[in-house]
């Protein structure tokens, strides 16, 4: 089956062609055909497309809507222009996976979209009010373009940490606010926790009994996440994603009270508070020069800069307590594992974050840590008690699974 996987946020469209099935799940052979993003959407869009392992081509395209973009998208993969041999028309793509950020409390698994389900997601818009219509316009722009026969599948960023007991996903606010508004945490990043988690246990051959971790996901985006016996049992991001752990342009936790000042102070609205706490804090507003971890670090190598120094402090210090607090409220864990853009690709950050932590028995191998870059593997030494892994996220070949899984009506396994 040749599944469709769309990540839709504004502007912006990820895909990738996966060609997978049961039995290939159950081998582990699915087959990725091609990758890429359109961006600036609604304009004159850029167009990046993997091939395999053949050189990226990209080029530029007059693309007004998610609409057009995803027509323009398919029809060019199904041409000769493009190489991709599998896809010569829209009848090569069987199903279409999309990544839905906010369930809510409706979804606690991914679902076959139809009306209802459709409604359901438009019925999370103000708890996700910046992701939820872009995913709603995937949707409406994917059956316009193959029809409504074709199955489409929601993947729900919030449906892995469902399992959150009461006294973790509470706020201790008046109850009634929750009963009346579903006030409450419901986590992020859970397609790429759930998937991290699965690795690991693959690579340590263990069951989801045994799985007993903390996962950070560090990308532009960030989030920890609690896992005990394979199931989320705390996480970091609350809400909507602005709690929790600093970010690239996210403050991550503050005193609520600093909102109502900030607004009084500037003379500003809510909105443009919030505003400021998503796109304008974190690494970008306290180092003043931009959100990406990579340029920071090069900044602090050549200039030795107090406001960077301090951003990069500050985002691992967070990093570390949060894993300090998650310890405690798990009862000890087996592993750390690192993941997403920043985890995955930075070992000075794994080593900031790891630092001063031997009281837990964790010690990192220096030589692995530093070897260990856009590929999984144990960057602990061997003495230590607390292991710690790196492990490159691929929410979209989960994506891709659950979407053949769902379809077939078989409960997901991961």
């Amino acid at each position: 089956m040749n599944v469709l996987v769309l990540n839709l946020r504004r502007f912006t469209l990820k895909f990738q062609v996966i060609a997978t099935d049961l039995e290939r799940i159950a081998k582990r052979q699915d087959d990725r055909i091609c990758r890429g993003e359109i961006e600036a959407i609604g304009g004159e869009a850029i167009l990046r497309l993997q091939y395999r392992d053949q050189p990226p081509q990209i080029f530029t395209a007059s693309l007004r809507d998610v609409s057009e973009a995803l027509d323009y998208l398919v029809r060019y993969i199904a041409s000769d222009r493009s190489g991709v041999s599998e896809i010569k028309s829209t009848a090569d793509v069987h199903a279409v996976g999309h990544r839905v950020v906010h369930g809510g409390e409706l979804f606690r698994e991914s679902a076959l979209i139809n009306d209802q389900v459709l409604k359901g997601i438009e019925a999370c818009i103000e708890l996700a009010p910046l992701h939820n219509p872009c995913n709603i316009e995937g949707v409406e722009a994917a059956r316009a373009l193959f029809g409504k026969a074709l199955p489409q599948v929601a993947v729900f960023d919030t449906a892995f940490h469902y399992s959150l007991p009461e006294r973790a996903y509470l706020y201790a606010i008046p109850y009634h606010l929750y009963r009346r508004h579903h006030i409450r945490r419901y986590g992020f990043h859970g397609t790429s926790h759930r998937y991290v988690a699965f690795r690991y246990r693959a690579l340590r051959g263990l069951s989801r009994d045994q799985t007993n971790i903390i996962t950070l996901h560090l990308g532009n985006g960030c989030s920890a996440a609690a896992i005990q016996k394979g199931f989320p049992i705390d996480t970091s991001m609350g809400m909507t994603p602005l709690e929790g752990l600093m970010m690239g342009t996210r403050s991550g936790d503050l005193d609520p009270a600093v909102v109502n000042i900030i607004a009084r102070k500037e003379a500003i609205s809510g909105s443009d508070v919030d505003a400021l706490l998503n796109t304008q804090s974190g690494l970008l507003g306290i180092s003043g020069l931009t959100d990406q971890m990579r340029e920071l670090q090069a900044e602090l190598d050549e200039h030795d800069d107090r406001r960077v120094r301090l951003a990069i402090e500050m985002f691992c210090y967070r990093a570390r307590k949060y894993i300090g607090a998650f310890l405690a409220a798990m009862g000890g864990a087996d592993a750390i594992v690192f993941t997403g853009g920043i985890g995955q690709n930075s070992p000075e950050v794994r080593t900031r974050i790891c630092s001063d932590m031997e009281w837990a028995g964790l010690y990192l191998d220096k030589t692995e840590n530093q070897a260990t870059i856009g590929r999984e593997g144990m960057i602990s030494s061997k003495n230590s008690r607390l292991l710690v892994y790196a492990i490159p996220t691929d929410e979209e070949l989960l994506i891709a699974r659950d979407t053949v899984r769902v379809i077939l009506g078989v409960p997901h396994p991961s």
